[in-house]
């Protein structure tokens, strides 16, 4: 019986499942979205989230502390000087998820996984103008 575990493992050892997340949350930074199985994202949620409160902050050991759960330099860079000005007004709720359907090889569940005020592209702006 799994009482009183609290996380998810994915059929993974600890340190591919840490890597794994450090390596989502980079992507997720650098890309500011990022399409992913549903449980997966919702684990990455609060993860990033932490990292962005971080960032708001500003303070090196924050930034030490952020580069030691994403082992990404550009990523931190990025979070610090872009992503965290952005989100300066903000209290919090600076991702969302969004459930897009199943996955055809394995029928899982697929969501996006995305920063709430990022900046559009331009064949997203025309998708919704269409």
């Amino acid at each position: 019986m799994r009482h009183g575990c609290l996380k998810r493992r994915f059929g993974r050892i600890v340190e591919h499942r840490k890597s794994m997340f450090a390596n989502m949350a980079s992507s997720l930074v650098m890309h500011e979205k990022l399409s992913t199985t549903l449980p997966k994202a919702k684990y990455l949620k609060p993860l990033v989230e932490k990292l962005v409160t971080m960032a708001k902050n500003g303070k090196d050991s924050s930034r030490r502390l952020v580069l030691s759960r994403m082992r990404d330099p550009v990523a931190v860079k990025k979070l610090f000087e872009i992503i965290a000005p952005r989100c300066e007004n903000r209290n919090g709720g600076y991702l969302r998820i969004t459930k897009v359907g199943f996955r055809f090889g394995d029928d899982a569940p697929m969501g996006v996984i995305e920063f709430v005020d990022r900046e559009l592209t331009d064949r997203e702006k025309a998708s919704m103008e269409a």
